[in-house]
């Protein structure tokens, strides 16, 4: 997906999927999410003005998983009621 600042095109990312271009999932295979796995996943949310984000885990014993909600969510029109 592109990325823009202030309107001028800056570089791209992948995010591991995007479901109905409203959710971010992030897919990991680690026994133990850290703060950067967190910070990787939240940074996407907010390159993307997406409001919710799902990072999972398959690599611990049983399946890990964190909704992360972007608090800088930018609303597209603020007369449309929020997602």
């Amino acid at each position: 997906m592109p990325i823009y600042y202030r309107d001028q095109h800056i570089g791209t990312r992948r995010v591991d999927f995007l479901v109905q271009s409203i959710i971010s999932v992030e897919l990991k295979a680690l026994t133990k999410l850290e703060d950067v796995h967190f910070a990787q996943a939240i940074n996407y949310l907010e390159a993307y003005n997406l409001e919710v984000g799902l990072l999972i885990s398959f690599g611990e014993t049983s399946l890990n998983f964190k909704r992360l909600l972007n608090k800088k969510i930018k609303p597209e029109n603020p007369n449309k009621p929020s997602r």
